[in-house]
């Protein structure tokens, strides 16, 4: 059942989707986004490890969109192919479902989704952790984000990218501007004996005052502290499709590819954050 529904690294390195342009979510019928009180997380995840669940979806019902902005618009940013539409996303199984389709659609050969919680739920620190099973193919690039409200979108997290054609590689990435209004970045690459398209994994992030520690299933796999926001921001999950780093989609490939999600949850520890 359907319901409805980034500047990347020059120089071919992991980058921004969402600098400089700023895009409206699709205005959605009112079933859809309506103000529907959504069910109370279980007992056993509201704490962990000191951390205390603030925000959460676990997709059983179609009732998790009020907690989603869809996107509906071309991305113009690295010579991508996709549109992004709602009617791309879907609810299936107790998994948010992100699809990306071979098909024409106003110029575009290709189309995918995306969803985002600007003005719905938008934070500043915390452990974010989102359990996926991401997809395969030449060309195809899903990513989760955080990223912030103001017109160029940054300082910008990126919790994980990964490119289809090396499923066993992510990418981890933090962007801001300095003082001088320069862009800048801190990443790093970590390749697994693990094809991440073949089970779920947990991916996670820790955002603290200074630091900011990136997780794969429980382990640490990367920390700096060369810049931390200290500004709220939002989540944003995708797949691109095609563009100057990931390459061309293999005409040959099968489609629909799909970025599957079994759960979104955000942490806070008492006292940080808001």
């Amino acid at each position: 059942m359907k319901i409805f529904f980034l500047f990347l690294l020059i120089l071919a390195l992991p980058g921004s989707e969402f600098v400089h342009e700023k895009q409206t979510a699709a205005k959605m019928p009112e079933r859809v986004f309506g103000k529907e009180e959504m069910a109370a997380p279980s007992v056993d995840m509201t704490k962990k490890d000191g951390w205390h669940l603030v925000w959460n979806d676990e997709f059983h019902d179609e009732k998790s969109f009020i907690k989603w902005n869809p996107q509906n618009w071309p991305s113009e940013k690295n010579g991508e192919w996709q549109y992004y539409l709602p009617e791309n996303i879907d609810v299936r199984d107790d998994l948010l479902v992100i699809s990306s389709r071979k098909e024409s659609y106003k110029g575009r050969s290709y189309t995918s989704g995306a969803v985002t919680t600007e003005s719905k739920f938008e934070f500043t620190y915390g452990k974010i952790e989102i359990r996926a099973k991401l997809p395969k193919g030449r060309g195809i690039f899903p990513a989760f984000w955080l990223v912030n409200s103001d017109e160029d979108w940054l300082p910008e997290i990126d919790i994980m990218e990964n490119i289809g054609q090396a499923p066993n590689e992510l990418y981890y990435v933090v962007h801001w501007k300095d003082e001088a209004g320069k862009q800048k970045r801190d990443y790093t690459k970590i390749t697994e004996d693990i094809d991440f398209s073949e089970d779920f994994h947990l991916y996670g992030l820790i955002w603290e005052p200074g630091r900011i520690i990136w997780t794969l299933d429980g382990r640490n796999v990367f920390e700096t502290d060369k810049f931390s926001p200290d500004s709220p921001l939002f989540l944003y999950i995708n797949t691109a499709i095609g563009g100057n780093w990931p390459g061309p989609p293999d005409p040959q490939d099968d489609f629909p590819k799909e970025l599957l999600i079994d759960y979104v949850r955000v942490y806070q520890q008492g006292g940080i954050g808001q």
